[in-house]
């Protein structure tokens, strides 16, 4: 079944529509949110995933920039983070283990000795209830799941929304939102994997320039987890405050920490910090298509992830074989293994003091 109301021609529109079918028999949908001027962002209830972001290249050309896949089962079946709602707890905690008020919580080893991205059964997969869609000016989707308490190891009961809503000029925005009923961490973002060029595109990634206004990084160990130091970017392959070409030092093995990293995967401390209202933290252009992508976030933390563990297995849509440098990630967050590292911000959620991360994908056309 398919909604959509007629609207003023300057207003958003929402569509709700049919994915697929999980093989217990529950129904996945589908809400794509559309600008009418090109813009266009299709959501689906699993894993409250963003499937697709399409938008016209300087030619007036639309096309999707995120990898990902056209149907349920592969989502289901080959899971790869691919635009999907992350958490609890986005990216890794070292040990799988956190003190919080004098007692240790365990969680899953999913990711060698660490968990990644929530755990086993992260919100990334699970099948989210759409509990509103909404017309323009703005126009919104908002989907709920409840996380229970001992849920991949973590304490109390979390109660969580997303929703997405884009704005007439087809700026797409996503606010995560999250309760809960005893001391607990929660760190959520968007996983979405972009190639401005147009997924699959054969060039990948690697003449994609980036800025990232952080002159700071957090190195990490042979595990992946930050040391704990705030290193300078100045004189060093992660200095991207006046913009870089992604490629340009992505396989220089004479840097230790792209060597660990195998690329770029590592979290940039944005020079603003923890913010109120989302402000920028990196700015994705390609210089081919002219399309620039700004990702705006109110977290003190982005994590660049230049998809190092596409090894072409994975088959995404349209049959395109993905590969590394196919794609980049721009996860604002919280810094990794934030609750057993007492310097960075806390991720910490308490009883009557709300979770609320709001971020921003601005896709435009240079001129």
């Amino acid at each position: 079944m398919t909604l959509i109301a007629a609207q003023p021609a300057n207003a958003a529109t929402a569509k709700r529509e049919q994915f697929g079918t999980m093989t217990d028999g529950t129904m996945v949908d589908a809400v794509t949110l559309s600008n009418g001027k090109g813009i266009s962002a299709r959501i689906i209830a699993y894993g409250a995933t963003l499937q697709s972001l399409s938008g016209p290249d300087k030619t007036g050309r639309i096309a999707d920039v995120m990898l990902g896949y056209d149907d349920l089962a592969s989502f289901v079946d080959h899971p790869n983070y691919f635009g999907v709602t992350v958490g609890r707890y986005a990216n890794r905690i070292a040990g799988g283990r956190f003190l919080l008020d004098g007692k240790t919580y365990k969680l899953p080893l999913n990711d060698k000795t660490n968990s990644l991205h929530g755990g086993l059964k992260g919100f990334d997969k699970r099948v989210w209830r759409i509990v509103s869609v909404k017309q323009g000016p703005t126009a919104s989707v908002t989907l709920a799941t409840t996380s229970i308490d001992g849920d991949q190891g973590y304490p109390g009961k979390l109660e969580v929304q997303v929703t997405y809503s884009m704005d007439d000029k087809g700026a797409l925005a996503i606010d995560f939102d999250a309760t809960t009923d005893k001391p607990t961490v929660v760190n959520m973002t968007n996983h979405g994997i972009f190639n401005l060029a147009g997924e699959g595109s054969p060039l990948g990634v690697l003449a994609h320039r980036l800025t990232i206004p952080a002159s700071r990084y957090t190195p990490v160990n042979a595990a992946l987890i930050p040391t704990g130091a705030l290193t300078p970017v100045t004189g060093t392959v992660f200095d991207f405050t006046r913009g870089r070409q992604i490629g340009k030092d992505l396989r220089d093995g004479r840097d230790p920490q792209i060597v660990a990293g195998l690329g770029y995967d590592h979290n940039f401390a944005i020079d603003a910090g923890l913010t109120a209202q989302p402000k920028l933290v990196a700015r994705l252009s390609d210089p081919a298509s002219g399309r620039v992508l700004d990702v705006l976030s109110t977290e003190p933390g982005v994590q660049v992830y230049t998809g190092n563990f596409l090894d072409g297995s994975y088959i995404g849509k349209q049959g395109h074989r993905y590969r590394m440098g196919d794609g980049i990630a721009l996860e604002p967050q919280k810094f990794p293994d934030s609750p057993n590292q007492p310097a960075f911000a806390s991720a910490r959620v308490d009883p009557g003091k709300p979770y609320h991360h709001r971020m921003v994908y601005r896709l435009t056309v240079a001129r």
